[in-house]
């Protein structure tokens, strides 16, 4: 029992740094949507159903860390993981984004078929491209975060952000 308890800890504190990135990214994403959405009948995601995302997102993460082509330049400069991880995060999101737009459409058009046409005919591609712009910047400063991490290790990374700093080395 005590090491399950362990393992269930383990992957508690694996699990809550991308969520909470998440749960705030998501939170920026829907105010953004808001603001862009001013006076049409848009309707922002819940807290609730973010959190959730965010759950679902920082796992996916986590799995998608032990994929072998996740970490595909381990031993070059830390620019090529970063632009890759970035990439491959990009595009699930920019799949993702979509999906959720389809199923919006979809439900108007009653068919995923109709939805796609109705999406693709009526969607305001600038904004878009703005909510995939704002992902792209979030998940870039996270990749960097995560990489700058891992080569410098976590207790380092948490020491130089938030104390207390190490002595100076001369």
């Amino acid at each position: 029992m005590h090491k399950l308890f362990e393992k269930l800890k383990e992957e508690f504190f694996a699990l809550l740094p991308p969520t909470i990135f998440f749960f705030v990214a998501l939170h920026i994403v829907t105010f953004i949507r808001v603001l862009m959405a001013r006076g049409s009948h848009f309707e922002p995601l819940s807290t609730i159903s973010i959190a959730v995302a965010s759950l679902i997102l920082g796992k996916a993460v986590l799995i998608a860390d032990l994929l072998p082509p996740i970490n595909l330049y381990p031993n070059k400069p830390l620019v090529y993981n970063v632009v890759w991880k970035t990439t491959i995060y990009l595009v699930i999101a920019g799949i993702i984004h979509y999906l959720e737009r389809l199923i919006d459409f979809s439900r108007q058009a009653g068919g995923i078929a109709a939805g796609n046409a109705k999406l693709l005919a009526e969607i305001v591609w600038p904004h878009f491209w703005a909510v995939q712009i704002v992902l792209f910047m979030l998940i870039l400063a996270y990749c960097t975060a995560r990489e700058l991490a891992r080569v410098i290790g976590k207790e380092k990374m948490l020491r130089l952000f938030f104390g207390p700093m190490p002595l100076p080395t001369f």
